[in-house]
Parts: C-alpha cells; structure tokens; sequence
C-alpha cells in the first residue's frame, strides 16, 4: 500500500499511526497538497491528503474511510474503532472533537497563508478560535474523568486516543493555540506522543505554499 500526504497533516498523520498500530505495512509518498497538487490528483481528484493506494491499485482519501477500510481488514477483534453500541458511540464523539478542531486550526492556516494580511477576516478567526476552545474544552472533561487510566475507551489504545494526539498536536503547532488551559488533555496527549509509534511519524508543520 501507497500512503500520499505529510505527516504534518493531522489526517495523513492519524492513518499512518494507525497502520503500525495494526501492523499494516506501506510505502510513503511525501507530497504535499500545495507543490504537489498534481501528482495527487492523477490519484485523487480533489488533491487532498491522505490518499491510501491499495495493493490492488483502488484507491481510497479522506482519513475516515481510509481507517474504515484498515478496520475492515484486520477485523473486528483488532480493529481500533469499537464495533458497536455505546464505546462506538463515545470513540465517535471523541473523534469528532478533536478532528473538529484539527479542521478549525486548517482554516486558521488557510486564512494565514493564502489570503493578503490585510484580506485576512478577524470575525472568522476569533471564531474558528472559540470553535477550537469549545472542542478542547470538551475534549479536557473526558480526560479528567480517565485520569489514572491509560486509554481514553476500554483498556487498549483505540482511534479516540490517535486522533486526539495528532489532531490536538497539530492544533497546538499549526495555529498555535496553547494547550496549558486544558491540562489533562495536554498531559494525555504528551503521554501518547513520548509513544514511538507517535514518535515514528511525527514532524515539524511546514505551511503549505502555494
């Protein structure tokens, strides 16, 4: 298998964390969606990252059905999104969160590097921040309830705790957006990235250029 995108990229990030959890082995094509527009879209139309080309060259983007597509594939026993009812339901609401304000801090991004500084729109920025804030706010009263305990879900590292460390690392890095305000979620998160399998995959945010 063929992962496209950086790893700066939440999104792209989260995958590839995934596949060695599982054990899943691919090759890495380090594009990005900015100077490498048009290599991704000879894969994916809309030139987004990640794009996961498969062994028997189908291809598969957008992370969420990328992971779908991992789980599958190992199966239910190993898969890291709980199969059903309500840990399902809470690992869903956690990632949602937490790629909530990934995709907040993106825009954030967008609006600093491809708008002129005095196109740039306060209103929608403080709004994208107080988006942010809500999600991590959210996102701290889960962790201070599993304070002491190792995973987010269960006993065993599902996709809740990977999308919570990439997405709120690239938040804290991209933006920036200070995390201290949320210490038990910044703690968590500084746990799972001392993990090699975080560690493996982790790199500097480089904007993208257009």
């Amino acid at each position: 298998m063929i992962l496209i995108g950086m790893f700066d990229s939440p999104f792209v990030r989260r995958v590839a964390v995934s596949m060695a959890a599982l054990g899943l082995p691919f090759d890495h094509r380090n594009w990005s969606t900015g100077r490498d527009a048009q290599q991704i879209r000879a894969y994916n139309p809309l030139g987004r990252v990640p794009t996961l080309v498969l062994d028997d060259d189908a291809v598969l983007f957008e992370s969420s059905a990328v992971l779908d597509h991992l789980d599958e594939t190992v199966g239910a026993q190993r898969a890291l999104l709980p199969a059903s009812g309500a840990a399902r339901r809470e690992a869903l609401q956690l990632i949602a969160l937490a790629t909530g304000a990934a995709d907040k801090a993106v825009a954030m991004v967008y609006e600093r590097v491809y708008r002129p500084e005095d196109k740039r729109h306060g209103p929608w920025l403080d709004r994208c921040r107080v988006q942010i804030d809500s999600a991590l706010t959210a996102l701290e009263l889960h962790c201070i309830a599993r304070q002491g305990q190792d995973w987010l879900l269960g006993d065993r590292m599902t996709q809740a705790d990977i999308t919570l460390a990439c997405c709120c690392t690239f938040t804290a890095d991209a933006v920036p957006f200070d995390l201290s305000p949320y210490p038990a979620l910044a703690a968590r998160v500084a746990r799972y990235e001392a993990l090699p399998v975080f560690q493996q995959f982790h790199v500097a945010f480089d904007a993208p250029t257009t």
